[in-house]
């Protein structure tokens, strides 16, 4: 028999759900009691030493908003060591958000603490759906060496017992208090001792047998659980019934302290995504798609636009709008809650997560547009000169095609560059715009002649982190030259055409092989909830292999184009399903553009979908036979196996759901042996899986149709539901959807190629600004002025992916972040353009960590592990 552990430490807590099956003013409503009672106890108890505010200081922003006479009482509380708050500003996702995402949450959260006193340095994440491989590194970026969770793990990881170090790739730690039976087991405490020792019992089994030293942990609380104001009444049943053991309450830190001094703990790595005494929901990665993909697109646009244009436009002279930025980032990490990006939720929660993610894109496009007008207009020209200025936020320059709009009155008119020389363009569509969009103020004075709006096409080299602008001017005449119809589209790279069933044939060039049947359409029934998809027994996919698509195929010495469409026909629910009715349906278009100087299709595809309960995937068949995928997560890369192992045995041994190889991935996954591969490169769905007989079909899931928040009994998930069941008929994704991705093929491995750096050049896309003499909104000009072509930066050399551009939050100079997805250490090397005062290699906090070296160029240099993220500080 195991020996019991003496020491319980009780620690009272609250897990605060923002939104879930009700809404976040719901919640709210709640918190504002709640957090009186909570304060009260804290004030007036002194044997009630402390009280653990969920990790997450939305819930004082939230309440503070109602309340924000209350801000000294609980900085008070705070700086006396009760109330314990941060590190998180929510409790985040870490599986289908972004690496820039979790950083910024623990930013601000730390942001948010501090305005109080000490945070709480434990990576608290005691719901999540899951543990990235990369979050000790992440964590360690904070000074934070400590981390609580629950979900993910089971022996097969390394280990049974329930505390243990956890390394990322790159050496980074921290040591796990894991909640081996969540973090709600001190729920609602009875005073009734033959309910209490029932209980008890069955936790104390678990506790002591996973335990490494003579103290266990009890969490007082549970999701919007009010205080437990009898506690001292449970404690003393507590200690009437177990005499053997020491009952107090206490803080996780407490616990931590005495964890400290075990040696030999087990160290464990990877992700922790087993299923088998948790729940993780390995398919909750497409629930709401539409969530999802707008995540995907707005992450990929601050980061990868918004924040390194504004971060070039500070060394210009312009204001880097912070708080605005801030904004931004904090209305979707208000989403980024496991629930709320999961989309477990009712459909009034949905509804408020997708109005916070289009102010968010809102304020994104608008600021984008802001700066890269303020750097038009400041360029030493009459201000009554058209230009076009195309921005490069990639490190490196390109020189690539371009697609560009011209407005103007003209008839017709020339770019030329500052010194005069011109540069070709094809004119490829003409729209006509009504003057009063432009600026109203040409309408009321009386003239109402329209706008044309040029759509063209054109190719030259873009700096580094910079820009290049061309005038535009009246000419005589202009080519136009719409994109030529063809049969096939051909490019230096591929050669593609198009199957009457609405699949392509890829011939690629460099590879010598052809890819068969590529864009096939699988649908399945799906009799699962938001938390999972459930295939229907018995059910058979239905394929677009005998539909008759209509298509049509253009090029130009820029780009190729495809559009084709078809309607599938579909079960209208699961009861037609069963009978096999293909009484609904549901349009498919695609958009295929492909460049003529790299090797990738980009895919736009818009479904409306008017069919229930079923599940809609794209196949990308490889032919290359893979027991391993390779995707990417936070700052790395994962290798993941197509089966999962334990398949064969789940039912066995009694998993809480059937560990399925379905995976999320950031921004691609691929599939490679040693002469070459495939990748799905994303800007939208972020689930893959691996199919076909050989294992050689990446899946990626294009939607869900399902009708429940929670299900009982599913097939892969068996016993009780997932949250609640209640009704979501928005779920069914009844409608249009669109999602974005792209193709890329490649020699060598898919670490070799560097997939990373191409998905990220995919969604990083040249944008452009056309500056007219007009705009309905008007700003005063700078005392200032800037060039015409500018690069702040060049990387020169070295594997290093660029995760963002910003400036630092106290605003001394410029971040740059970035990191190492390939199997080899790799020097990233920067040329800095602009003189500065000193260069350090700073943590994820910003704090500067030791100087770089720079040489009288401006080139500094930082070698980069395999699955390191780097950040580096250039102070003005």
């Amino acid at each position: 028999m195991k020996p019991l552990k003496r020491y319980v430490h009780i620690v009272p807590h609250v897990h605060w759900d923002r939104e879930w099956y009700f809404s976040a003013e719901e919640s709210r409503i709640l918190l504002v009691n709640d957090m009186e009672e909570i304060l009260e106890m804290l004030e007036t108890n002194s044997d009630y030493p402390h009280f653990v505010l969920d990790g997450q200081t939305v819930v004082l922003e939230d309440y503070l908003a109602v309340k924000p006479e209350q801000k000294e009482r609980i900085r008070r509380l705070v700086q006396e060591g009760k109330l314990i708050i941060g590190p998180w500003y929510t409790q985040t996702d870490e599986m289908v958000v972004g690496g820039e995402s979790i950083v910024r949450n623990l930013l601000y959260g730390l942001k948010d603490s501090r305005e109080f006193g000490e945070p709480m340095k434990i990576g608290y994440l005691p719901d999540s759906f899951g543990q990235s491989a990369q979050l000790p590194q992440i964590l360690n970026g904070f000074g934070i060496k400590r981390a609580i969770f629950w979900r993910g793990v089971s022996e097969r990881h390394g280990t049974d017992k329930t505390e243990f170090y956890w390394a990322s790739d790159d050496g980074s730690k921290v040591l796990v208090q894991l909640f081996p039976l969540g973090y709600a087991i001190g729920k609602y405490l009875p005073t009734d001792e033959a309910k209490l020792k029932e209980r008890m019992d069955k936790y104390f089994s678990v506790l002591d047998r996973g335990a490494t030293t003579d103290h266990i942990l009890i969490p007082n609380g549970h999701d919007q659980m009010p205080i437990q104001k009898n506690i001292f009444e449970v404690m003393d049943q507590l200690k009437t019934l177990y005499p053997e053991r020491s009952f107090f309450l206490s803080r996780y830190e407490h616990v931590f302290e005495e964890l400290e001094k075990a040696e030999n703990l087990p160290v464990l790595r990877g992700e922790f995504l087993d299923g088998k005494y948790m729940r993780v929901h390995r398919s909750i990665y497409s629930t709401r798609m539409d969530i999802k993909a707008a995540n995907a697109r707005i992450e990929n646009k601050v980061t990868n636009v918004l924040e390194p244009l504004a971060a070039m436009a500070s060394t210009l002279g312009f204001p880097y709008e912070h708080r605005l930025m801030e904004l931004i980032w904090r209305e979707m990490l208000k989403n980024h809650a496991h629930d709320s990006i999961g989309c477990c939720c009712s459909d009034t929660v949905h509804r408020d997560i997708l109005g916070r993610f289009a102010l968010a894109e809102e304020r994104t496009d608008r600021l984008i547009s802001f700066y890269m007008r303020k750097i038009a207009d400041a360029m030493p020209s009459d201000r009554s000169v058209d230009k076009l200025v195309v921005y490069n936020t990639l490190p490196y320059e390109r020189n690539e095609p371009i697609e560009a709009e011209i407005t103007t009155k003209w008839k017709a008119f020339r770019l030329v560059d500052e010194c005069g020389e011109p540069v070709e363009f094809e004119v490829v569509d003409e729209t006509t715009v009504d003057p009063g969009l432009i600026d109203r103020q040409i309408v009321h004075y009386g003239n109402y002649d329209p706008f044309i709006r040029c759509t063209i096409h054109f190719r030259d080299r873009i700096p580094a982190m910079g820009y290049k602008a061309y005038l535009v001017q009246e000419a005589e005449q202009m080519n136009k030259q719409a994109p030529t119809p063809v049969d096939q589209m051909d490019t230096p790279f591929y050669t593609i055409t198009v199957n009457e069933n609405g699949t392509i044939n890829v011939y690629d060039k460099q590879l010598k092989r052809t890819f068969r049947e590529v864009l096939l359409l699988e649908d399945v029934g799906d009799d699962g909830d938001e938390y999972d998809f459930s295939p229907l027994p018995g059910d058979e996919p239905i394929f677009n292999k005998e539909v008759k698509a209509t298509y049509s195929l253009r090029q130009n010495d820029y780009f190729a184009y495809a559009d084709i469409a078809y309607r599938l026909p579909l079960p209208a629910d699961l009861d037609s399903r069963k009978a096999k009715r293909r009484d609904s349906f549901m349009d498919v278009s695609i958009h295929l553009t492909v460049p003529m100087t790299e090797p990738r299709i980009d895919v736009r595809v818009r479904i409306n979908n008017a069919a229930k309960d079923h599940r809609v995937r794209m196949h990308v068949p490889t032919g290359i036979a893979s027991s391993h995928s390779v995707a990417d997560n936070q700052f790395g890369v994962i290798r993941r196996p197509v089966v999962d192992p334990a398949i064969d045995v789940w039912e066995q041994e009694g998993w809480d759901e059937r560990p399925d190889a379905i995976y999320p991935m950031l921004t691609y996954v691929g599939l490679s042996n040693e002469t070459g591969g495939v990748a799905v490169l994303t800007n939208s769905t972020r689930e893959y899986e691996i199919v076909g007989k050989q294992r050689d079909t990446i899946a990626v899931t294009l939607l869900r149709s399902v009708g429940y928040l929670g299900k009982e009994e599913l097939v892969r998930r068996p016993g009780r539901p997932s949250g609640i069941k209640i009704a979501t008929p928005d779920s069914q994704m009844l409608g249009v959807s669109e999602l974005h991705f792209a193709l890329t093929t490649h020699r060598g491995t898919t670490e070799e190629a560097n997939v990373a750096k191409r998905a990220k050049q995919f969604l990083t896309p040249l944008y452009t600004y056309n500056k007219l003499p007009y705009d309905a909104m008007k700003m005063n000009p700078v005392s200032f002025s800037v060039p015409y072509e500018y690069s702040l930066f060049s990387q020169l050399g070295g594997e290093a992916v660029l995760s963002t551009v910003k400036q630092s939050e106290d605003g001394r100079g410029i971040i740059l972040r970035f990191y190492n997805s390939t199997p080899t250490i790799t020097t990233a090397a920067f040329q800095w353009n602009k003189p500065f005062s000193g260069v350090f290699r700073a943590n994820l906090n910003e704090e500067p960590l030791d100087s770089l070296a720079a040489d009288e160029c401006g080139t500094f240099a930082v070698e980069v592990k395999p699955n390191e993220v780097q950040t580096v500080l250039v102070v003005d």
